[in-house]
């Protein structure tokens, strides 16, 4: 048992990062990608990769299940939710609905796959003159049994539109908390997709991202819901003290949702993601990109799958990207053209 009971676990982050009910999964994906050829792929030999299956950080970067582009050829999912924070590059998205983005530098993607879709996510390298670093979370949220076979559907937070809030301790050194889900003080997140469980007035969910510099103290508020669980991952700098226990970065920290909790940053800029919500409470059956509830609904996903390819495909290549001089935007199934 621990002795400060605001903290309930303490544990080295594992890959991918460990979640809670309502999340399914997390990962952060950090790339040191360097210029880019005539193809928005490496402008260097891909000799020694296994492309494809690339997840080996060679050269501080992989191309994933990309051959040519980095990133995430077409794949199908069902039952859940994607939200795709990009903090640095780009992610060009197109979809079985005849969906496509491009979006990035602190924008957010929150697609509910619901009864079906099918979709890629390349990382196109666009400058041919210097480095193209990426740096993305993606969290998969689980769909109650209800809004699990809801249509598909996606929402565009762009990063303009999504609200902070900056604190500053006795000694004037700031937190700044990116408040993309939720609520935090006054500054409220932008309206997740309707099916999500997030839309739910009582599943108090929320994602921040959590900036600390060097010596900055912050309080992290109650949560609104008791039922609520909460974790806080920390995944860059040094050591930071969370209501009095101290602990190392690439740490995953589960605190009390009841409990303000008082968190003082070591001697480096430190960065965490915060996860929290109230768990939904059914059976999970996952199979790869399908999430139900019972293994009949997995199989009948496959087969679903097989027999509609949840629309088709109408991009051609499995992995296209767009225009290198094309800026971020969306164009959704219905024709609706959005940019930030």
């Amino acid at each position: 048992m621990r002795m400060n009971p605001s903290i309930v676990s303490v544990a080295p982050l594992a890959f991918p990062w460990q979640t809670l009910d309502p999340f399914l999964f997390c990962v952060h994906h950090n790339d040191a990608y360097p210029s880019g050829n005539a193809a928005m792929g490496p402008h260097v030999p891909l000799t020694g990769r296994d492309l494809g299956q690339d997840f080996s950080g060679k050269d501080g970067w992989s191309m994933y299940h990309g051959k040519t582009v980095p990133g995430f050829p077409a794949h199908p999912h069902r039952g859940f939710e994607t939200v795709t924070i990009v903090r640095q590059g780009h992610i060009d998205h197109s979809d079985s609905l005849g969906a496509i983005a491009r979006f990035g530098a602190g924008d957010v993607q929150w697609l509910t796959a619901g009864k079906g879709i099918v979709h890629c996510e390349m990382f196109p390298l666009r400058h041919t003159d210097q480095a193209n670093p990426a740096e993305l979370f993606q969290i998969w949220l689980n769909l109650p049994a209800k809004n699990k076979m809801a249509e598909p559907h996606f929402t565009m937070f762009w990063n303009e539109h999504i609200e902070r809030v900056t604190h500053h301790d006795d000694e004037n050194r700031a937190t700044e908390v990116v408040v993309v889900a939720g609520a935090m003080n006054k500054a409220q997140g932008l309206p997740p997709p309707p099916h999500s469980w997030a839309s739910q007035a009582d599943s108090d969910l929320a994602i921040f991202t959590i900036r600390m510099e060097p010596g900055a103290r912050w309080t992290l508020p109650a949560a609104a819901n008791p039922q609520t669980r909460r974790q806080l991952y920390f995944f860059k700098g040094a050591t930071l003290n969370a209501a009095g226990e101290t602990m190392g970065v690439r740490s995953v920290i589960e605190v009390r949702s009841t409990d303000a909790i008082e968190i003082i940053n070591g001697e480096e800029t430190s960065e965490l993601l915060m996860l929290q919500g109230r768990p939904i409470g059914e059976p999970v059956a996952q199979y790869g990109p399908f999430v139900m509830n019972t293994q009949e609904e997995i199989h009948q996903a496959f087969a679903d799958y097989r027999r509609t390819e949840f629309g088709g495909w109408p991009w051609g290549p499995s992995d296209p990207v767009h225009p290198r001089e094309k800026g971020r935007f969306a164009q959704h199934a219905s024709g609706v053209l959005e940019t930030p």
